[in-house]
């Protein structure tokens, strides 16, 4: 089993990357913000990686933090939840804002990600709940809920659910909902 690689950028695809490690180009996947934040072809790169095999296939999946690959891996244990979904999942949100929704049971979060309904996304947080809260992770999260608000305001303004969600990434959590609605159309704006 293939858990960690280390090596340069051959080549950086819409949804994967080709890390060379020992002579070998290895085909990782990972999601779009892993992929802007590692370097462009000929830097080094260092990812925890997850190997998933199937019948007919053999597929790496990448991430730059070890606690993205835990909750991939927790992700893709649910029947029904494969490795795309999983990374759909960790696409959405940074990993410590899903572990919050899921451990508060916030399904409005996972219904977000395409192919991922609303049953789908209680089987989630009916699995992974017990999982996150025995970790440590705290139950009440009001910043799901500022969040939230932002991210229907922005999408009521007209922007899609994906633009709205790049714009609110990175923003501050402890700003409230006016302030994080603010700095996201700065950011809209500047496109």
């Amino acid at each position: 089993m293939i858990s960690s690689l280390r090596g340069t950028i051959l080549l950086k695809g819409e949804k994967f990357v080709i890390v060379e490690a020992g002579g070998i180009g290895f085909k990782v996947f990972g999601t779009a913000e892993m992929l802007r934040k590692i370097p462009e072809s000929g830097g080094v790169v260092n990812l925890w990686t997850h190997e998933h095999i199937r019948e007919d296939a053999r597929e790496l999946y990448g991430f730059l933090h070890f606690s993205e690959l835990e909750l991939f891996e927790l992700l893709i244990s649910i029947s029904g939840i494969g490795p795309k979904g999983g990374l759909g999942v960790l696409a959405i949100a940074p990993v410590d804002t899903l572990k919050k929704a899921i451990a508060a049971g916030d399904t409005s979060y996972l219904t977000r990600v395409s192919g991922i309904g609303r049953k789908t996304a209680e089987k989630i947080v009916l699995e992974l709940k017990e999982k996150l809260s025995g970790r440590g992770v705290i139950l009440e999260a009001p910043e799901l809920k500022e969040e939230a608000d932002a991210l229907e305001a922005l999408v009521s303004l007209g922007y899609t659910q994906k633009d709205a969600r790049d714009a609110l990434a990175g923003s501050d959590s402890a700003k409230n909902a006016e302030a994080r609605i603010k700095a996201a159309l700065a950011k809209l704006g500047r496109k």
